[in-house]
């Protein structure tokens, strides 16, 4: 029997542990996520049919879009976060997609009117520039995180419970791309669970993805996270439920 990690050995590989790009499928024996009750991916590649231009927005390590080949003539993708973008070069470049680092949300180096479709998978965008930027009859594919992500991890650490992203709601992300003068023509919402089966991959989660307690450090909440960690040996693996949002919206043509 393989002897099991203690806390602090668990708290320490968790800080440790390297990480590039955005693909977490090497902690799936520790991190049991489940798929929304839709299917990104295609319905990205049934928007892909036919079409000559797109974009992918803060695409990561160019994880998602590499899966999604072929491409259509004209793709790009872009990523402003330094440690992903060699990753994603590596990934694209090879595939015939072109690479945008430099760039803002609200102002991208294409032209107007020069794509017909852009994706976006849990990254940020401008709606007036994604308007900007679309054909007309283009299309606009994105699965957004929601506000109320993994909250009950804030509820465990945090005496006031406070995540700067909980405004992000499914009214909201309509209502600004309505004002924008996008058609929606599809919009759900969905809460998949999620298990952490034990305290170091927490840990982890709250390492990189570093906006859920902004102020997170294991000095600073070591208390709370053994009791987190007592639990899941008392009772199994944490649960909670993440937050996924799907939109697909269209300028009018």
């Amino acid at each position: 029997m393989i002897p099991q990690k203690t806390f602090d050995e668990l708290i320490d590989e968790a800080l440790t542990l390297p990480f590039s790009g955005w693909d977490f499928s090497f902690l799936s024996d520790r991190w049991k996520t489940t798929q929304p009750c839709w299917d990104y991916p295609s319905l990205a590649r049934e928007h892909m049919q036919g079409i000559n231009s797109m974009l992918d927005q803060d695409t990561g390590g160019g994880e998602i879009l590499s899966s999604l080949v072929p491409f259509p003539p004209h793709t790009w993708a872009s990523e402003n976060y330094s440690p992903n973008i060699p990753v994603a070069k590596q990934r694209l470049q090879p595939l015939g997609v072109q690479l945008i680092s430099n760039y803002t949300i609200s102002s991208y180096p294409l032209p107007s009117s020069s794509l017909d479709l852009v994706l976006n998978r849990h990254g940020g965008y401008s709606e007036a520039e994604l308007y900007r930027l679309l054909k007309p009859g283009g299309f606009f594919l994105t699965q957004q995180v929601g506000g109320r992500n993994c909250i009950h991890l804030n509820e465990l650490l945090q005496d006031n419970v406070e995540f700067k992203y909980s405004y992000w709601t499914k009214d909201l992300i309509t209502r600004k791309l309505n004002d924008a003068g996008f058609n929606l023509l599809i919009v759900k919402e969905d809460f998949p669970p999620v298990e952490f089966l034990d305290i170091g991959v927490v840990v982890f989660y709250l390492r990189i993805i570093s906006w859920q307690v902004e102020d997170f450090t294991v000095e600073k909440y070591r208390e709370k996270l053994l009791a987190i960690h007592q639990d899941i040996l008392a009772h199994g693996p944490l649960k909670m439920s993440e937050h996924r949002i799907l939109v697909e919206a269209r300028k009018p043509g």
